[in-house]
């Protein structure tokens, strides 16, 4: 079954915010809202439909699970729950295939337009970002530990400081706070390199465990 990019329409949550919370889980992914309401079994055939008929694939109903699916969707539609309980159903959903092509993408793009506006208030990169852990981690492509840790780590209020830890949104480059200039960007060297980079805030997060 394939999986490409649809689009949808973001359902209604707690003000567009993400809340603090704990429980073992991280904070953002405590935010509970009725994410749902908006988003009625129809509209998500229909965002299957759109996604075949623009990939050239059939479009159609899994007769093994599409109906027990469609029941389900609608039983949990109204409830109240957390994101991180949203993200596992929708990644369940998935799992299940009620539809013959395209369930990854299907329920990744409502995943991916719920968390941009669950987390309106990050800047731009960020929010791409936590939207694409996100939509990978429903799709199937990233584990629970790994969208927990990105989505945590964006989403940290960092109050940066010469001599912090930081690394690159993606991990690839570790180095540390020079100093934080005037406009709010950030002076940093990498590790091994005498080299010293300006960048914003928002493309760089903080290294854990240091």
């Amino acid at each position: 079954m394939g999986d490409e990019a649809a689009t949808g329409s973001a359902g209604a949550t707690d003000g567009g915010r993400h809340q603090k919370g704990g429980n073992g889980v991280s904070s953002p992914l405590q935010a509970r809202a009725e994410f749902l309401k908006n988003w009625s079994w129809d509209s998500v055939v229909s965002i299957n439909q759109g996604t075949c008929e623009r990939s050239r694939a059939q479009h159609g109903i899994n007769s093994e699970t599409g109906v027990s699916c469609a029941k389900e969707w609608e039983s949990i539609q109204r409830k109240r729950l957390s994101l991180a309980e949203l993200l596992d159903h929708l990644r369940l959903f998935h799992k299940r295939a009620p539809f013959l092509f395209f369930n990854g993408n299907t329920f990744a793009t409502i995943g991916r337009e719920l968390a941009f506006a669950l987390f309106s208030d990050l800047p731009p990169a960020r929010k791409r970002e936590v939207s694409s852990a996100i939509a990978h981690y429903i799709a199937g492509v990233l584990d629970r530990e790994a969208m927990v840790a990105i989505v945590e780590a964006l989403c940290e209020t960092a109050h940066w400081k010469a001599g912090d830890r930081i690394k690159t949104m993606r991990g690839t480059t570790q180095g540390v706070i020079i100093k934080v200039l005037a406009d709010g960007r950030v002076m940093w060297r990498p590790d091994n390199s005498e080299s010293e980079l300006i960048g914003l805030p928002e493309s760089l997060v903080r290294e854990k465990g240091v």
